[in-house]
């Protein structure tokens, strides 16, 4: 029995649900180290395209998922870190300018320039999820990360600002507590992907995270160490097996089942004459098909959903930018082929992104594309508990001593997309 925080997250999925529990370890507050404990998966229940849409099916998922979890982690969790997207996620960028009083500029000052750019009026309709700093600039010096200890008259901040719909929010939360668990935390599940799969020096080249999904695909474009766009398209895995339905004449099931045993995105890794068995339904005998024909409806779907991310990109301003390429997350990222083919829509570097870094444990469990999302939340969750915790850790420290740590781990909190 571990003697060590726990942090807990959910993933919910529009064709699964996904909870993870762990410990929180190492070296606290600085480099916070997660011992995976367990996870727990259930088919996700009334969500449609990262949406609640009924919330007594959703709440049945939420709870299966984490009681899978909880049991083999062996310990209970009440609060978790809860991923968030869907076609309701907006961001816009906020400036915040003050003046500087005294000789130079201190943290007080940059504090006060953040809350003028988060004070941005948001629509009632809407809530404001993430206010991350993206760079300063001091008179007519630009492009400065941190302004502390500079001197000049006028301190501006350029702020990222991530809202999303209220009444999507409202229902993912009434869904956690109906199961039992409270929200501790939402949380924009690409930046989330970000912390699992994403280094430092990739988000510094710049380099596009893309969440292929069963309901949506997301987009997290990086540059120079911080978030500059996000975006969601309205097609993802599920339109690929709709795609296999009709090509093939087989059951929804049956599609999932062959698309994932089967499944190539990417038609030139095949030969010819492969087959496959197709299982009989109410309307087929058993069959035998090519497995081209199952991978030329796959590839030209997966075709199509990489060329609405490449205009993503380029309508965002980063084509040609992007010098650490893209990586993939995801269920859809474990698909034979998908990184060929998207190399190819691409022109540059892509890659399979799994979850990495501080992990320990159990960590096989979350060894695919498909635990991204959820090992982020827990990751960021960890790094949340770290900053709260620094006081108890800290203890023998001095009260000057400690709001210095705390402080500095704030900063670096805010810093973290």
């Amino acid at each position: 029995m571990t003697t060590d925080p726990i942090v807990a997250a959910l993933d919910i999925g529009t064709a699964h649900t996904t909870a993870l529990v762990a410990s929180v370890g190492g070296d606290l507050p600085r480099t916070p180290m997660l011992r995976i404990l367990g996870v727990g998966r259930a088919r996700t229940q009334g969500l449609r395209r990262g949406v609640v849409s009924n919330i007594e099916e959703a709440t049945h998922s939420i709870r299966e998922a984490l009681s899978e979890a909880t049991r083999h982690a062996g310990v209970n969790a009440e609060s978790l870190y809860v991923g968030i997207a869907g076609e309701h996620v907006r961001a816009m960028c906020s400036t915040g300018v003050v003046a500087i009083s005294g000789d130079e500029i201190v943290r007080a000052d940059v504090d006060r320039a953040n809350e003028v750019a988060r004070a941005l009026a948001i629509p009632q309709d809407r809530e404001l999820l993430h206010a991350i700093p993206q760079e300063y600039r001091v008179d007519q010096a630009l492009g400065i990360r941190d302004p502390v200890g500079m001197v000049g008259m006028r301190l501006e901040t350029e702020m990222y600002l991530v809202t999303i719909g209220s009444a999507p929010a409202m229902n993912l939360r009434r869904s956690i507590e109906k199961a039992g668990f409270k929200v501790k935390e939402l949380v924009l599940e690409p930046l989330a992907s970000a912390l699992a799969v994403l280094s430092e020096e990739q988000k510094e080249a710049g380099v596009a995270l893309v969440e292929l999904g069963a309901g949506t695909t997301d987009v997290a474009i990086f540059h120079e160490g911080k978030i500059r766009h996000i975006g969601s398209l309205a097609f993802g895995g599920n339109n690929v097996t709709a795609d296999i339905v009709h090509g093939l004449s087989v059951t929804q099931n049956d599609a999932e089942a062959l698309k994932e045993a089967y499944g190539c995105a990417y038609e030139p890794l095949l030969a010819g004459d492969e087959v496959i068995a197709v299982p009989a339904s109410a309307t087929h005998a058993e069959r035998h098909l090519s497995r081209e024909l199952m991978a030329h409806i796959i590839h030209q779907r997966m075709d199509e959903i990489f060329n609405l991310v490449q205009r993503e990109i380029e309508t965002a301003g980063y084509a040609g930018k992007l010098n650490a390429g893209v990586v993939l997350s995801g269920g859809g990222a474990s698909l034979e082929g998908v990184a060929e083919l998207a190399a190819d829509v691409f022109g540059m570097r892509v890659s399979v992104g799994v979850p990495a870094g501080r992990l320990s444990g159990l960590r096989e469990l979350i060894d695919e594309p498909r635990f991204a999302t959820v090992t982020g939340l827990a990751l960021y969750g960890a790094h949340r508990m770290a900053l709260g915790g620094a006081v108890v850790r800290r203890a023998g420290l001095s009260g000057t001593s400690v709001d210095k740590l705390a402080q500095r781990v704030k900063d670096w909190l805010q810093d973290f997309f």
